[in-house]
């Protein structure tokens, strides 16, 4: 034991630079939540819950403001309807996106979940409404910018980024990369909405996708913004005409965001906010720290521990089918929740391959906890990512190594 607790302490200590850098973004951020708290006056009245139509909910009314604040955005919606963030992705697109008109994701083909919403068959996707989709392959995982210009024409009105790689192996997409495509759609003429899938991009960096260029931002509260407090729901915040127009489709075309009432009240949706740029730390401190040690033993990590992240996600190249079992395994097995569950590959809804899925958690599928799954395919990669304490990531390792010692 005394072998791993010196290998865990030589991976800590080549790490100081990058968790001394961590947690500078974490408290620039944790300012920047803290005086939007201010700015909006959250008081005990905000928490209060309301029922029946929920007119003049001004607990719902002032969180959205709230997040618009953190994100430099002037509008947004903070809803505990919306039940995931491929559903918070769908309200977007339907609310942007008319028949006729061309969706172009410019980051590759978009997360499995939200191709049946684009192009399924019959089953009330964009296409069945006659809105049309393109896409652009990356570039060595960058984007293709002669491709971008090449598809780029007068139906496109939604050009879309997706922030995360997926189950992709690619690096997640920086402010700084959204940034320059950004200025780079807008000086080839593109008036219309970018449109960018945040999910567990937030409070990663200094600056969020809207203040680098973005129109709308969209995210699940069960990853990095909801803190692992928010019990559910997902945010879209951005420019005020599009969160208008988003908020018909949420709602009713005649009424938008003048309604919604939610009887349990929104402490937790408050607090997890608050919670969210430390909350980050630990997930961002955990991936590396596991990342580095795998790294040292030979695995193939993405991204590359040198570089800084874009987001909490990390994906780990196994090479074959039991060694990524047993990694994700592992890690439910070292959770606080149904530890004793061992995880099985099975037909999770809106995937191709069979998923395995570690996700031991407070909050069900919460993945700013310590969660991991990924397709049961060659080259058999985990993806993991979140944790609610960087001691319980350091635990998980000590748990990870000593199975492979076996």
């Amino acid at each position: 034991m005394s072998g791993q607790f010196d290998f865990i302490e030589k991976c800590e200590n080549s790490l100081k630079e990058k968790f001394k850098y961590f947690e500078e973004v974490a408290y620039f951020n944790q300012k920047k939540v803290l005086e939007a708290f201010e700015k909006n006056n959250v008081a005990l009245r905000h928490f209060n819950g309301t029922t029946g139509y929920g007119y003049d909910d001004c607990g719902r009314d002032n969180l959205g403001k709230l997040y618009a604040e953190c994100f430099g955005a002037e509008k947004g919606i903070v809803s505990p309807h919306i039940v995931s963030g491929t559903h918070a992705l769908t309200v977007a697109l339907f609310g942007l996106l008319r028949p006729g008109d061309t969706l172009l994701c410019i980051s590759g083909l978009p997360y499995d979940t939200l191709r049946g919403v684009i192009y399924g068959e019959n089953n009330g996707s964009l296409k069945d409404f006659d809105v049309n989709f393109e896409y652009c392959e990356l570039k060595d995982g960058k984007f293709d910018y002669e491709a971008v210009k090449q598809k780029l024409d007068e139906s496109v009105k939604v050009v879309y980024i997706q922030r995360s790689r997926g189950y992709e192996l690619r690096d997640a997409f920086s402010c700084v990369e959204i940034e320059e495509i950004c200025k780079f759609v807008r000086s080839i003429g593109f008036n219309g909405c970018i449109f960018v899938d945040n999910c567990y991009g937030e409070f990663v960096e200094k600056k969020e996708p809207t203040e680098s260029g973005a129109d709308i931002i969209v995210g699940s509260l069960i990853k990095n913004a909801g803190g692992g407090l928010a019990p559910t729901g997902g945010y879209i915040c951005g420019n005020s005409e599009y969160v208008d127009l988003i908020g018909k489709r949420l709602t009713a075309p005649s009424i938008g965001l003048e309604v919604g009432s939610f009887p349990w009240g929104y402490q937790y949706f408050y607090q997890g906010l608050f919670m969210a740029p430390h909350t980050v730390l630990q997930a961002l401190k955990t991936g590396f720290l596991i990342g580095k040690a795998m790294s040292e033993l030979g695995y193939k990590n993405y991204p590359n521990i040198d570089k800084f992240p874009a987001d909490i996600t990390r994906a780990i190249e196994f090479g074959n089918e039991k060694a990524m079992v047993n990694f994700i395994r592992e890690i439910q097995y070292a959770s606080p929740v149904d530890g004793f569950v061992t995880c099985e590959p099975w037909d999770m809804p809106g995937y191709n391959d069979k998923v395995i899925m570690a996700a031991g958690t407070f909050v069900s599928g919460s993945s700013i906890e310590l969660s991991a799954d990924g397709p049961v395919k060659a080259p058999y990669i985990a993806y993991f990512q979140g944790g609610l304490t960087y001691e319980h990531g350091k635990y998980v390792l000590e748990r990870i190594l000593e199975k492979l010692m076996r």
